[in-house]
């Protein structure tokens, strides 16, 4: 008895590009939707999950930026960081701005613009114009 071997590798080819061609036109004709519109389908899936995405995000970074300010504070009161390291404002930007005016009547409307989120620029703007330190700034606008 001998062993013949034989070269199969043509008929695997070709039974694999039979049962791909065999798979595209059963997928063609089991496909609920044209391409276009199934295109379509997918862009709105994409576009609503994004949005979805992009609003817990959002919540997400809110609500780090708390605790953040939250640990900063812990860190003020255990006297890690002294007092006036960030500023905190609270209350009516307008009336602290007319009692920082009152304090100190060189301060014009254009030194005391507060944009939130812009804190640093405001205590460097103050530091030129008081010649203080940005802790005693920090400290002094937080005080109000």
């Amino acid at each position: 008895m001998s062993y013949h071997e034989e070269d199969n590798s043509g008929k695997i080819l070709l039974a694999a590009l039979a049962g791909a061609g065999a798979g595209i036109i059963a997928g063609m004709l089991m496909a609920p939707d044209k391409g276009k519109a199934t295109r379509e389908n997918l862009r709105n899936a994409a576009t609503k999950y994004s949005g979805t995405l992009g609003e817990q995000l959002s919540k997400y970074g809110e609500e780090l930026d708390a605790k953040f300010k939250g640990y900063v504070e812990k860190l003020e009161d255990m006297g890690v960081t002294g007092v006036g390291s960030s500023l905190n404002l609270k209350g009516d930007w307008n009336e602290l701005k007319g009692k920082l005016k009152q304090q100190y009547a060189q301060l014009t409307d254009e030194d005391l613009d507060y944009t939130e989120g812009k804190g640093d620029e405001l205590v460097g703007r103050l530091q030129g114009k008081l010649g203080k330190g940005k802790r005693e700034i920090t400290k002094m606008l937080n005080d109000l």
